[in-house]
């Protein structure tokens, strides 16, 4: 829609320009058909020019029905509202909220308010950048005085933003701006008034959310009255003066230590408390042993009486099973020492048995012992008798162990005498009769 609005303006400028350019044009022609006449010896001049005043004069009446069309045309923007002004009623009841709207053109003007939420602050804002709308005093903080008349800095912030079903009023009663004009006035002297119905210390720490909620009450009032709508008031910071500030900083280090004190104390108490208690439940605990203690005796006595009237019969019968095992033990004796007798006697036949058989296995090895000794003698005599040199030989050899015995041949007459010389020729290599033959030389 605005590019049709700048559209329309476009157009009905452009139909006035051509207009404008017709008679311009126009009077460059009279300009040279002046200029001609005034040439002397000049060819005959052509026809004087007529001017389209019609022409122009219907091109500029044209022009303004766009250009009054496209002033008919007001586009809202988001997060604003309007309000239309007549020139000759005056302010028009009833808001123009965002998008397209119609107005009577060089009669009604729409004047432009936001709607959104805007913020009033005093002092520092939370971004450290100073508020451009506040109330002129000490470090841009709002001064109120106490109870006492010590002077207090605040730092205020209130959230608001306008009504847009109040704009009219708004635009026919208020000043404007607004939000210079009339919510840092309302917002100061409603401070300056709740804060002198309360102590340095109340608006400090003891009443602080009360001061805060009282002070956002009134405000919200009064801004209310003029079409304003305040959602929030926060009470950011509190400056004191700083001989009260340094007293307050003590007094309040002596009620923390008097709190931690008080505290202490209670948990003392509590430690007592719980003490006796713990002794209270010992007891009780104890008491409670005992009695379980004496009902456990009392049933075990009980449980003993009863179980001897069964115990009695049981004895009894283990007496008697007692004597009927000794009797059992008794005959099982007697048998084993008879079985232990005959063992005795079958083992005492067995032996002289075996004594008899190794007896004649004694006998029959004796005897044949015997008949080998004497086979071996006779053969030994039979040798003996045919070599009576064994005999010698034998002799020798039970003498001693260190003689070594030589057997040679009974008709060996000089076997010695070859041995040796076989010897001596083995060990010098010269044969016995060449040792022989230089011997005399």
């Amino acid at each position: 829609m605005l590019t049709l609005k700048y559209l329309l303006i476009a157009g009905g400028l452009g139909m006035i320009l051509v207009a404008v350019s017709i008679l311009g044009y126009d009077l460059y022609r009279e300009f040279v058909y002046r200029r001609l006449l005034a040439t002397p010896g000049a060819n005959p001049l052509p026809p004087l020019p007529q001017w389209r005043w019609r022409t122009s004069l219907a091109l500029a009446l044209l022009a303004w029905g766009p250009i009054l069309i496209a002033f008919s045309i007001v586009v809202v923007p988001s997060g604003m509202a309007g309000i239309r002004v007549s020139e000759m009623s005056g302010t028009v009841p009833g808001a123009l909220y965002p998008g397209v709207h119609f107005v009577m053109p060089l009669v009604e003007d729409v004047a432009l308010f936001d709607t959104r939420d805007q913020v009033f602050n005093t002092g520092m804002s939370e971004d450290g950048k100073k508020s451009a709308a506040n109330v002129t005093s000490r470090s841009q903080l709002l001064d109120v005085q106490a109870k006492e008349g010590l002077t207090l800095g605040l730092a205020i912030t209130v959230r608001y933003r306008l009504d847009p079903k109040r704009l009219d009023y708004i635009q026919g009663n208020l000043p404007h701006p607004v939000e210079k004009e009339i919510v840092p006035p309302i917002v100061a002297s409603v401070w300056r008034e709740v804060i002198p119905n309360f102590t340095v210390r109340d608006v400090f720490s003891a009443k602080r959310e009360e001061v805060r909620q009282r002070a956002a009450g009134m405000i919200t009032q009064k801004l209310a009255a003029d079409g304003i709508v305040v959602k929030e008031v926060m009470l950011r910071d509190i400056q004191l003066p700083d001989e009260y500030a340094k007293g307050l900083e003590t007094l309040l280090l002596k009620e923390q230590e008097n709190d931690r004190m008080g505290v202490e104390t209670e948990l003392k108490q509590k430690q007592v408390k719980i003490a006796e208690l713990e002794a209270e439940a010992t007891k009780v605990q104890q008491i409670k042993q005992a009695e379980g203690e004496a009902q456990v005796h009392v049933l075990q006595a009980k449980g003993e009486s009863d179980a001897m009237q069964y115990t009695l019969p049981l004895k009894e019968k283990q007496i008697q099973q007692s004597k009927l095992e000794a009797e059992a033990r008794k005959e099982a004796t007697i048998q084993n020492a008879e079985a232990a007798a005959q063992a005795k006697v079958i083992d005492s036949k067995a032996e002289t048995e075996r004594r008899k058989l190794l007896a004649n296995a004694e006998a029959d090895r004796i005897r044949v012992t015997a008949a080998a000794d004497a086979e071996r003698l006779s053969s030994e005599a039979a040798i003996l008798k045919q070599n009576p040199l064994l005999i010698n030989k034998i002799v020798a050899e039970r003498l001693s162990d260190k003689l070594q015995i030589m057997m040679v041949p009974a008709d060996g007459k000089f076997f010695m005498n070859d041995v040796l010389k076989s010897m001596n020729v083995a060990n010098t290599g010269v044969p016995q009769t060449e040792q022989s033959e230089e011997q005399p030389r």
